[in-house]
C-alpha cells in the first residue's frame, strides 16, 4: 500500500472465559505453532506499525496481562468491568487511548491466522470509500451458527443478521461476519454511547454499533477475504487442531519453497519461530519447536524433536530428544540420544546410541558413541569416552562437574566421580571408577584381582541346567 500511512490503532479483545475449551487455561493463552493464540494476534497488529495496541482483559486478568506484556511489552491493558459484551471491551479499550483520532481496527485474541496483508487491505478499502466501518466477511462452506452479511441487489452492505433473527433465505447467505473491523475513532465513539443491552443476553454487542452507524448515514462496507482462515476463531479444541493443521501446512510450504526437503509433511511439525536453511532435509516424523534453527545441509529425522536448538552445517540429527542445545557442523546425534538443556557437541562430534547428555560441553571431534551418562561435563577436542560411562555428578546435596581433557580414552564401563579431573592424553581401563584426578597422559584402572570360586554353582545351585553344563564341561575336559 503507497502513500501516506494511516494513523492507526489496534483494539485486540480478550477477556472472555472461553469455557467451551474446557480448559483451567485462558483460551488466548493455548498454544499454535508454539506461540500463544494472542501472541499470534498481536504479531500481526504489530506489523501495521500502528499508534497503540492495546489488549482488553478480564477472565484470569493477571494472567492474561502478564502473557501479553512478555510478548509485547508496549501493548496497553485495558480491564473490562463487569459489563458483558464485545462492545463494551470495545468501549474500555477506546478509554485507553482516549484522544486517539484515526482509524481503529477491532480484531479478537482466538483468531490466530489473520494477516497483516489482509488488515491492510481493509484498512485502505476504509480509507479509499470513506467508511465509518468496513468489517472483514468470508463466504463459507457451512456457515452455520454464524452471523450472516446481506447485501442489496448492488451488492452493497445492508446489514449483520444473526443465525437465530435470521430468515430461511438469510440462513441460506454462506458470506458471515469475521469479527475483524475496521472503525472510525469518532463514530465508533458516538455508536457505542448509544448501544444498550437490550436482548437475551444482557451483553452490549459490538454489532449493534454498525446498526448505529448505519442509521445515522454513515458508510458501511463489508470486504469478503479471499482467506476464509482469515476470520478462523478457536472457541474449542477441535478447532484448535484444524488451526494448527492449516498453519502448519504453510509453514511446511514456506520452506520447500525457500529450499527445504520435507520428505513427509503430513508427520512433521514445524513451530512458527523456526529457521531453516537451504539444503536442510527433514526426514518423517520431525517435530521442531521454539526458536530452533538449522543450518544448511543438515539432515535431521527421522523421528526427531528439537527444541529452541541450533544445529550446524551438514550435521545428522536422527532419532533424538534436544532442548536448549547446539549442534555443531558435521556432528553425529544419535539415535536415540537425549540431549538435554545446555548440552554443546562441538564440530565433527558425535553423540551415539542411548546417550544422555546434560550440561556438557563436548569439543570439536570427541565422541559419547553408547550407553552413557555424562553430566555437568566438559571434555577437550578428540577425546573417545568409553561405552557405559557415567559422570556421577551429584553427591546428593551439591551437583559437581567433570572435566576431561583432548585426546583423552576413556575405558568401557567407566563412572567419573565428580569432581574429578582427566588430563589430556589420559587412558582410562575397562571398569575403573576414578574418585581423583588422572595426570595428563597417565592410565587410570581400578586395581581389584579377580576370584574364581571352583565348583560354586554345583555346590549353590544343584541340578540347575548350569550346574549340568558345567558337570559336562568338566567331564569332557582333557585329563592336564
Amino acid at each position: 500500500m503507497g502513500g501516506r500511512v494511516p494513523q492507526v490503532a489496534v483494539i485486540v479483545l480478550a477477556a472472555g472465559a472461553g469455557t467451551r475449551m474446557k480448559s483451567r487455561t485462558p483460551k488466548p493463552l493455548h498454544h499454535l505453532a508454539g506461540k500463544p493464540l494472542i501472541a499470534h494476534v498481536l504479531s500481526t497488529a504489530g506489523e501495521l506499525h500502528p499508534e497503540r495496541i492495546v489488549t482488553v482483559v478480564r477472565h484470569e486478568r493477571d494472567r492474561m496481562a502478564e502473557a501479553v506484556l512478555e510478548f509485547a511489552p508496549h501493548v496497553l491493558i485495558a480491564d473490562q468491568d463487569d459489563v458483558p459484551g464485545t462492545g463494551r471491551a470495545v468501549e474500555q479499550g477506546l478509554e485507553a487511548i482516549a484522544g486517539f483520532e484515526g482509524h481503529v481496527v477491532v480484531l479478537s485474541g482466538d483468531v490466530p491466522l489473520i494477516d497483516a496483508d489482509t488488515l491492510r487491505g481493509l484498512i485502505e478499502r476504509h480509507e479509499q470509500e470513506g467508511n465509518q466501518l468496513t468489517l472483514l466477511s468470508a463466504h463459507l462452506d457451512d456457515p452455520s451458527g454464524l452471523g450472516r452479511i446481506v447485501r442489496d441487489d448492488a451488492g452493497a452492505f445492508v446489514r449483520i443478521v444473526e443465525q437465530k433473527d435470521a430468515s430461511d433465505d438469510e440462513r441460506a447467505i454462506d458470506e458471515v461476519n469475521g469479527g475483524i473491523y475496521v472503525f472510525d475513532a469518532a463514530a465508533l465513539r458516538a455508536a457505542l454511547a448509544t448501544i444498550d443491552r437490550d436482548n437475551a443476553q444482557g451483553e452490549m454487542y459490538l454489532t449493534d454499533a454498525a446498526v448505529r452507524i448505519q442509521s445515522t448515514g454513515g458508510r458501511i462496507a463489508a470486504v469478503a477475504a479471499s482467506d476464509s482462515w482469515a476470520i478462523w476463531g478457536i472457541n474449542d479444541r477441535v478447532q484448535l487442531a484444524a488451526a494448527a493443521h492449516e498453519l502448519n501446512d504453510r509453514i511446511i510450504r514456506r520452506w520447500q519453497r525457500a529450499g527445504v526437503t520435507v520428505v513427509d509433511p503430513a508427520s512433521t511439525w514445524i513451530d512458527v519461530d523456526v529457521t531453516l536453511a537451504e539444503d536442510v532435509t527433514l526426514l518423517p516424523g520431525t517435530q521442531l519447536h521454539g526458536a530452533t534453527a538449522v543450518a544448511a545441509g543438515a539432515t535431521i529425522g527421522p523421528d526427531t524433536t528439537l527444541v529452541d536448538t541450533e544445529v550446524g552445517e551438514d550435521a545428522v540429527v536422527k532419532r533424538t530428544d534436544a532442548t536448549l542445545s547446539v549442534i555443531g557442523a558435521r556432528a553425529s546425534v544419535g539415535p536415540w540420544a537425549y540431549l538435554r538443556p545446555n548440552s554443546v557437541i562441538g564440530e565433527d562430534g558425535k553423540v551415539g546410541t542411548f546417550v544422555e547428555t546434560k550440561n556438557t560441553q563436548l569439543g570439536a571431534g570427541s565422541k559419547v558413541p553408547h550407553l552413557s551418562y555424562i553430566g555437568d561435563t566438559t571434555v577437550g577436542e578428540g577425546s573417545n569416552i568409553g561405552a557405559g560411562t557415567i559422570t556421577a555428578n551429584y553427591d546428593g546435596v551439591e551437583k559437581h562437574r567433570t572435566t576431561v581433557g583432548s585426546h583423552v580414552r576413556t575405558g568401557s564401563d567407566n563412572v567419573f566421580v565428580a569432581p574429578v579431573t582427566i588430563g589430556d592424553g589420559a587412558y582410562t581401563g575397562a571398569g575403573t571408577i576414578v574418585r581423583k584426578d588422572v595426570e595428563p597422559g597417565a592410565l587410570a584402572i581400578t586395581v581389584a584381582p579377580q576370584r574364581n570360586m571352583a565348583g560354586w554353582v554345583e555346590a549353590n545351585r544343584p541340578g540347575s541346567k548350569a550346574a549340568d553344563a558345567a558337570a559336562a564341561a568338566q567331564h569332557d575336559a582333557p585329563d592336564a
